[in-house]
C-alpha cells in the first residue's frame, strides 16, 4: 500500500446497516454536495465549508478549557492552543518577516509546538513544510535546499544531526529556531493578538509533505487549504455516517473522543486525519512520543482512557502479541483506524479480541500523501473476509482502474488505480515534470498502485513494483541504490524487500564490490546510515562477485537477482 493514511478515526464503515450518505449529502443536508470548478476541473465538493485551515483554529476557541493536547506532563486546552497559534503567527511575521507564500520548515518529533508552528504558518498565508523527523543530515540538507524556507523550526535532537542550531544556521543559510530554548518566546509574543486571517484563496498552498521518490530523491507534495479542509470534512462525514443509525440525542450527548496519536505529523495520517480532525471536532489528542514500546502505549491507553487509535499493521502485531496486553484494561478503546499496509484477516480478528469494545468498529483506509489522505475505506467485515481489500471509494472521491494506455478497465480486470477528488494535491513543489507525470490533464492522480474493482469494492493487487513497505514507511530502492553506488568500492547494487513477520518487509541490499575491494556489509551499512534515515538502512546484505542480471535495455532484473524462477519474471 502507499503512503500511510487512515480511515476517519470515528468512522466504522460496517457499523451501519444501510449507507445514509445520500441523505447526508443531499441538498439541504448537513453535508450537502455540489459540483464546482476546482483548478479548471468540475468536482463534487461540500457546499458549506471553510475556505482556510485557519477557520478551524478560530472555531476551536469555542471548546474553551477542554483538553486539545496531552503530551508527557503537558496538557494544552483548546483556548490555550488558539492563543499560542495567534501569538506565534505574529512573532513569525514580526521577528522573521514571514508572509504569504514563504515556507516555514518544521523538523521535530510530535509535540504541541509542531502544531502551533504549522497553524501559525497557515494563518499568515505561508506554507508549512513537514520534514521527516527520521531523516539523516544529508536528507535534511536536500529538503532545505529544495523548499528554500524562510525559517527552520526544529527540536534539539534533529539539529544535533547538523551540529546544533548555530552550525545548522551557518551551513543551511536559513534562520533556525530551536524549539526547546526559543519557542516559548513566540507563544508569549502577543498573547492578546487576534489570529491573522489565513490564506487569500482556498487553492493557495498550505503544506508541503515530502514523499519518497522513485528517482532517488523525495518530492514535495503541495497540499492546499482546500485539500486540508476537504480531508477534515470527509472525516466528519464518515463519522456522521457511522452514527446515523443512533438517535440524534445520543449523538449530541456523546462525549468528545480521546485519540491516541503515534503517527508522525509529517504524515497525512498523523497531521490531517489526526491533528486537524481533532482540532475541528473538539477531540483530545494524546500524543505518544519517542521509541515505540508496547508497555508505554498500553499505559497511555489506561491512564488517559483513550477511545480511538489509528495504527499500522506492524504496531498492531506488536500490541496483540505482547505478553502485557492481556493484563491491561483496554475497554476504553471503541474505534480503531488504520492504513499504510494491508491488514490481514488474522490481525483484524486479533485486534477485536484485544480491544473488545471496538469489535466491528475497525476502519482501514487506503490513500497517498498525493491524494491528500484517504481515498477508500474498508470495515472489519470486508477485511476479515476479503484479503487485500481496500474497500469502497469515500464520498467526493472518484477511484478508477486504468490500463497502461489510460483506458478504463472493466470490473475484475487489474490496472493502475487513479484518484480524482478535492483532496488531491496541487502538484509537486517546483517540479513540473513530476507533476505532469503524476497528474492527468483532468487532474486524476496516477497512484502507481495496481488493483481491480468488483461491484464498487476495490482490491489492491500489488503496489509499485519496486516499493518496499517497512513498518508503515515507504522505502524506494533507487534512493538506497544511489547511495550505495556512490561508494567508491561498489560496482553495482540492487535493493529489494524481503518478508518480515512484524515489519511487513525489511530492506535487503545485493552488492557487487568493485574489483579488488575488501568492503564488508558492516562498512556499507555504516555508509548508508550516515546518509539516510535508519529505516532505509538494509537489514540484510548479500555481496556477490558476479554481475547483476539485466535486461537488454540495461535494467536490473530484480526477480532474477532475488532467485525467482524464470516463469515469475516480468520486465519492469
Amino acid at each position: 500500500m502507499a503512503t500511510p493514511s487512515s480511515a476517519a478515526p470515528d468512522a466504522a464503515p460496517d457499523a451501519v446497516p444501510a449507507d445514509p450518505v445520500l441523505a447526508l449529502t443531499a441538498p439541504g443536508g448537513p453535508f450537502a454536495l455540489a459540483e464546482e470548478d476546482v483548478l479548471g476541473v468540475p468536482l463534487r465538493v461540500l457546499v458549506d465549508r471553510p475556505r482556510s485551515l485557519t477557520a478551524f483554529v478560530e472555531r476551536a476557541g469555542r471548546f474553551g478549557d477542554r483538553e486539545y493536547l496531552v503530551h508527557e506532563e503537558r496538557r494544552v486546552t483548546f483556548a490555550e492552543h488558539v492563543r499560542d497559534v495567534a501569538s506565534t503567527a505574529h512573532a513569525f511575521r514580526d521577528r522573521y518577516g514571514i508572509g504569504p507564500g514563504d515556507r516555514v520548515a518544521i523538523l521535530a518529533a510530535n509535540r504541541p509546538e509542531w502544531l502551533t508552528a504549522f497553524q501559525a504558518t497557515a494563518a499568515l498565508g505561508a506554507i508549512a513544510v513537514g520534514m521527516n523527523g527520521w531523516w539523516a543530515a544529508d536528507e535534511i540538507r536536500y529538503a532545505v535546499a529544495d523548499c528554500a524556507p524562510a525559517l527552520l523550526v526544529a527540536d534539539r535532537r534533529r539539529l544535533d544531526r547538523l551540529g546544533g542550531a548555530a552550525a545548522a544556521a551557518r551551513e543551511l543559510g536559513v534562520p533556525v529556531l530551536e524549539i526547546e530554548t526559543e519557542f516559548a518566546a513566540l507563544t508569549a509574543h502577543a498573547r492578546t493578538a487576534e489570529l491573522p486571517p489565513g490564506a487569500a484563496d482556498e487553492d493557495d498552498a498550505a503544506l508541503i509533505l515530502y514523499t519518497s521518490g522513485t528517482t532517488g530523491r523525495p518530492k514535495g507534495a503541495v497540499l492546499t487549504h482546500r485539500n486540508v479542509v476537504a480531508m477534515q470534512n470527509l472525516q466528519a462525514l464518515l463519522a456522521a455516517r457511522a452514527t446515523a443509525h443512533l438517535p440524534a440525542a445520543a449523538v449530541a450527548q456523546a462525549p468528545p473522543g480521546r485519540w491516541l496519536v503515534n503517527s508522525p505529523f509529517f504524515h497525512v495520517s498523523g497531521l490531517l486525519a489526526g491533528a486537524v480532525a481533532a482540532l475541528a471536532g473538539g477531540h483530545t489528542m494524546v500524543l505518544y512520543g519517542g521509541r515505540f514500546e508496547v508497555p508505554r502505549l498500553l499505559d497511555l491507553i489506561e491512564r488517559e482512557r483513550c477511545t480511538t487509535w489509528s495504527l499500522v499493521p506492524t504496531v498492531g502485531w506488536r500490541v496483540v502479541d505482547h505478553p502485557d496486553t492481556p493484563t491491561r484494561d483496554l475497554t476504553s478503546i471503541v474505534r480503531l483506524g488504520g492504513g499504510s499496509a494491508a491488514f490481514s484477516p488474522e490481525l483484524v480478528r486479533r485486534l477485536q479480541e484485544v480491544f473488545p469494545n471496538a469489535k466491528g468498529a475497525i476502519g482501514v483506509g487506503y490513500g497517498l500523501t498525493e491524494s491528500g489522505g484517504v481515498a477508500t475505506t474498508a470495515g472489519a467485515a470486508q477485511l476479515e473476509g476479503e484479503p487485500g481489500a481496500i474497500g469502497t471509494a469515500v464520498p467526493t472521491v472518484e477511484v478508477t482502474v486504468h490500463h497502461e494506455d489510460g483506458t478504463r478497465q472493466p470490473d475484475g480486470v487489474e490496472g493502475e488505480l487513479w484518484i480524482r477528488s478535492p483532496l488531491v494535491m496541487r502538484g509537486y513543489w517546483r517540479n513540473e515534470a513530476a507533476t505532469a507525470q503524476a497528474l492527468t490533464p483532468d487532474r486524476r492522480l496516477r497512484t502507481g498502485d495496481l488493483g481491480y474493482a468488483r461491484d464498487g469494492r476495490f482490491h489492491l493487487a500489488t503496489r509499485r513494483s519496486d516499493l518496499i513497505l517497512r513498518g508503515g514507511e515507504n522505502v524506494y530502492p533507487a534512493e538506497i541504490e544511489h547511495c550505495l553506488d556512490a561508494h567508491p568500492e561498489v560496482a553495482e547494487s540492487v535493493v529489494v524487500g524481503v518478508p518480515h513477520p512484524e515489519w511487513g518487509e525489511e530492506v535487503k541490499a545485493i552488492v557487487v564490490p568493485a574489483p579488488g575491494s575488501t568492503i564488508t556489509a558492516e562498512r556499507l551499512g555504516a555508509h548508508v546510515a550516515e546518509r539516510l534515515a535508519h529505516f532505509k538502512v538494509p537489514a540484510h546484505w548479500e555481496l556477490r562477485t558476479e554481475p547483476l542480471p539485466r535486461t537488454p535495455t540495461g535494467k536490473v532484473i530484480r526477480a532474477v537477482a532475488t532467485g525467482a524462477k524464470p516463469a515469475d519474471l516480468v520486465e519492469e
